[in-house]
């Protein structure tokens, strides 16, 4: 016979129940707000193509995007940022958009900060950024041009930049930012370099869709953060315009067009991240003679 409940039983089960609930959203507070939004990944893929020339294979490109310091990224976080891509040994780094969530309310001397850790970051083959959203807008525009010049990168604002090893090369594109920017894609690739391994820099992803039919053969982008914060069978909370279709990871658009997604590094709107690591991106590249 099943023993009968008591009163005092029933408020024990009551009470320990709550408290159980407490902890369990507590705890998971913390583990989104304190924990998971500093615990980097370090992602790594394989990039394989005809295109890429012998003396590219094993050529090794590093992704970080989307800082957003000052929201709830900070200085100190970004030097272990730093340390975490120097340890890659990176051929050629690049930055793909959102260096700070608002470039007004960020001190002279914060900027000095930054300058000073994205400056250790060191490369053979060059360093390399794009703008995105959240780095134009007011006076923005402005000055994180003037820190990312200070820091050693170099802006591809639709341009493109030729990276050479013993007599072969392969293309580097960026485009401004699609949301606030100007961007012109048709003019990044000349017809003679439509053979060539080509990579496009475009903050926002879903605008792979309207590339495709240019002669990319990888795009890399950020913006959407993987979605931020993800919820096993609903999805993805966070997903900004264009960052709606292709929110993380690799994608094949086309016959010729790998698209990667990198979830970044900071947050933004949210300062939680939930089952979305953050993420620093290696490409390996691979000489496919097949």
């Amino acid at each position: 016979m099943a023993k009968q409940m008591t009163r005092r039983s029933f408020l024990k089960r009551a009470t320990i129940g709550t408290f159980g609930t407490v902890a369990t959203v507590y705890g998971g507070y913390y583990y989104a707000h304190d924990v998971e939004p500093f615990w980097l990944k370090v992602q790594n893929n394989e990039i394989r193509s005809h295109r890429i020339p012998n003396s590219f294979n094993n050529f090794k490109i590093v992704q970080f995007t989307d800082t957003h310091i000052g929201f709830q990224y900070r200085n100190k976080d970004l030097k272990k940022l730093v340390n975490a891509i120097q340890n890659q040994q990176p051929d050629l780094i690049v930055f793909t958009g959102d260096l700070t969530d608002d470039p007004s309310l960020i001190s002279s001397d914060k900027y000095r900060e930054i300058i000073n850790q994205l400056s250790r970051l060191e490369a053979p083959y060059g360093k390399f950024w794009i703008y995105g959203n959240h780095d134009h807008g007011g006076y923005g525009t402005t000055t994180i041009l003037n820190v990312m010049n200070e820091s050693g990168f170099k802006l591809l604002k639709n341009d493109t930049e030729q990276i050479e090893i013993e007599n072969d090369y392969i293309n580097l594109s960026g485009l401004d930012d699609i949301l606030l920017g100007n961007p012109r894609p048709d003019q990044l690739i000349s017809d003679d370099n439509e053979g060539n391994f080509n990579i496009l820099l475009c903050h926002e992803p879903d605008y792979a869709d309207d590339v495709v039919h240019l002669p990319f053969d990888l795009q890399l982008s950020g913006h959407s953060h993987g979605g931020q914060v993800q919820i096993p069978f609903y999805g993805y909370i966070v997903t900004p315009a264009l960052g709606q279709k292709y929110v993380e990871g690799k994608h094949t658009i086309g016959d010729r067009l790998q698209l990667f997604t990198s979830r970044g590094v900071g947050t933004t709107r949210l300062p939680f991240r939930f089952l979305c690591r953050p993420e620093i991106n290696v490409y390996n590249l691979k000489t496919d003679l097949a």
